[in-house]
């Protein structure tokens, strides 16, 4: 089944039940794609920003990290093995996901592409990778499974995790205890936190980002949209076996007035706040001009 095999009304009324599941904030009791008109209608309005943030996360990881292959738990139609291809090249992926139908699918859009489809329960076996990922999977379970899930992307990955859920002050606050039991772990977050810390945006804000996606015409005509665009917004943990030197995130839009430009930064020493940077600094000024919500901060080491 594909988007053309679903008729629009099916479509639209299951697109608009996943939203209302996905928005509740309580935990599934059941799997939310229920047959595959659901997992037909999550491929088609979801997968694009899941894909959109996934990537974003996974550019984060450093330059030289390179893995040779990866297991995504709860991957369903592919969206997060996709973003690795699209970050690491052709390596050797396993998607689990305790939905048939959303895998079915996956495979099916995939056309060959090597990706290896496995039905999967949390407790069960997971098959070992140098990166594992876990996208917008923590929200659909009670806080003893997240730790559980956790635990087993921890134990399975030989070079890194990387976890991403919703940007909202409940999916931060997931990621916030996803990041400590990795550090317990002996993981060390390599973004987007440039320290080891307490983060310091805890009590007064939360910390996200935002991952432009290009709508198609269904799309928006699924989600009722006007707009050719939207910005997921999304929270994210990444950790390495080795530590990773970043000396600051910027962690908010860049501020700009004539001559200055406001950088909202996480640093180094777990702090959280403001950095000026005046046209007199020269290509420091530059660069922050060409600075994005997200970036390391100063983008070099010199």
């Amino acid at each position: 089944m594909v988007l053309q095999d679903v008729a629009p009304a099916r479509l639209a009324d299951s697109v608009h039940r996943l939203i209302g599941d996905y928005r509740s904030g309580a935990p599934a009791t059941e799997p939310l794609l229920r047959n595959m008109v659901d997992a037909t209608a999550y491929a088609a309005y979801r997968m694009p920003a899941t894909h959109a943030a996934v990537t974003a996360a996974l550019e984060q990881l450093p330059e030289g990290l390179a893995p040779a292959s990866l297991t995504d738990l709860g991957g369903g139609t592919g969206a997060a093995a996709w973003a690795a291809r699209d970050v690491f090249g052709r390596i050797p992926v396993t998607v689990l996901d305790q939905v048939p139908e959303a895998l079915k699918l996956g495979e099916r859009i995939a056309k060959g592409e090597g990706f290896a489809w496995q039905e999967w329960r949390l407790g069960e076996p997971v098959p070992g990778a140098d990166l594992v990922t876990v996208s917008y999977v923590l929200t659909e379970l009670d806080e003893d499974a997240q730790a559980d899930l956790v635990a087993q992307a921890s134990a399975a990955a030989a070079k890194a995790v990387v976890l991403v859920e919703p940007g909202t002050p409940p999916g931060y606050r997931r990621i916030l205890a996803a990041r400590d039991r990795l550090m317990a772990d002996g993981w060390h977050v390599a973004a987007p936190c440039p320290h080891q810390l307490t983060c310091g945006m805890q009590g007064r804000d939360w910390c996200h980002f935002a991952a432009r996606v290009n709508r198609s015409a269904l799309h928006r005509r699924l989600k009722d949209a006007s707009l050719g665009y939207e910005d997921e917004k999304y929270s994210f943990v990444a950790a390495t076996r080795e530590p990773v030197d970043v000396p600051g995130r910027v962690v908010r839009h860049p501020a700009f007035r004539k001559g200055l430009v406001t950088l909202q930064l996480c640093r180094a020493d777990g702090t959280v706040g403001p950095a000026l940077v005046s046209k007199r600094e020269g290509p420091l000024y530059k660069a922050a001009r060409d600075a994005e919500w997200g970036d390391r901060w100063p983008p070099h080491s010199d």
